[in-house]
């Protein structure tokens, strides 16, 4: 349990750590992710008046979507472990004169909701960096209604997920990077569908469907502002990249700069390919 713990509020300080960065790149980073934020709520099969839960909500993602599909007769309640992630979140959607979505600040595996309340939830891209992923998933199957179905996002592997894997292989260059041990938290803690799977039916999850989304990271202009925004949003690579001398710091932005825009599938810019698990299953 202490070992639960201490991953735990390292992950928590982590992406508070860089919840300026969210805040700073939300914009770019929301539309390029809009296609996955779409996917979830149809798997979910959210629908005008639907009462839907979002885990680890970020900036709002997807949580400011669905209230705008679920419309007045519905309702979003959206949770994230991070303050500065539900009050930016908070504020974006008073911006949207959304009026059907709360948020609050809330650890995604100890969710204190009343049984059988919502008809569908959702989670982007946080199960990896939950501790005890069963957990979690069991709390939202809680809150569900029996049939209601969840739908989640996770990256697949680091060969699928350059964007992503490019600056760790650069990383290592300049330290050791551990390699994350069975049951550890991380980006690519389920990069293995049959993981996932497994996961959500130990929550209880039912008729389980797992698919493939393309999703390419595209828009900064530069290797360097690629790389600039990266360590504005990783948390887990910012805490790295703290630890590194002022030169290494120096050259491992140049290098990883370099290698994203000689990987970058189109000019001008870089944009490098990913690709998502979107799973759904049923309570």
């Amino acid at each position: 349990m202490a070992n639960r713990n201490d991953a735990k509020s390292r992950e928590v300080q982590s992406w508070t750590a860089v919840a300026p960065g969210w805040r700073k790149h939300d914009g770019r980073i929301t539309q390029m992710l809009d296609r996955v934020s779409v996917r979830l709520l149809d798997m979910a099969g959210i629908k005008e008046g639907s009462a839907v839960l979002d885990v680890a909500c970020g900036t709002g993602e997807p949580a400011i979507p669905a209230a705008r599909r679920v419309g007045t007769t519905g309702r979003v309640f959206a949770t994230d472990a991070v303050a500065g992630m539900a009050d930016f979140a908070r504020k974006k959607a008073a911006a949207a004169n959304l009026g059907n979505i709360d948020f609050q600040v809330m650890d995604a595996e100890q969710l204190d909701l009343p049984s059988a309340t919502f008809d569908a939830a959702t989670m982007r891209f946080a199960l990896m960096f939950m501790p005890a992923p069963v957990a979690c998933l069991q709390r939202v199957h809680r809150a569900l209604k029996p049939g209601a179905r969840l739908a989640l996002a996770t990256w697949a592997g680091p060969d699928r997920n350059p964007w992503a894997s490019l600056p760790l292989t650069v990383l290592r260059r300049y330290m050791e990077v551990p390699t994350p041990a069975p049951g550890q938290t991380g980006l690519f803690a389920f990069a293995e569908p049959t993981h996932l799977q497994q996961t959500m039916a130990a929550a209880g999850f039912q008729e389980i469907v797992i698919e493939a989304l393309d999703v390419l990271w595209s828009g900064p202009e530069s290797g360097r502002a690629f790389f600039g925004e990266l360590i504005d949003i990783s948390g887990p690579l910012a805490s790295l990249f703290a630890k590194l001398s002022d030169a290494d710091k120096r050259a491992y932005a140049d290098e990883v700069a370099a290698e994203a825009e000689r990987r970058s599938v189109r000019t001008p810019g870089v944009a490098l390919p990913g690709v998502a698990w979107i799973a759904a299953g049923r309570s």
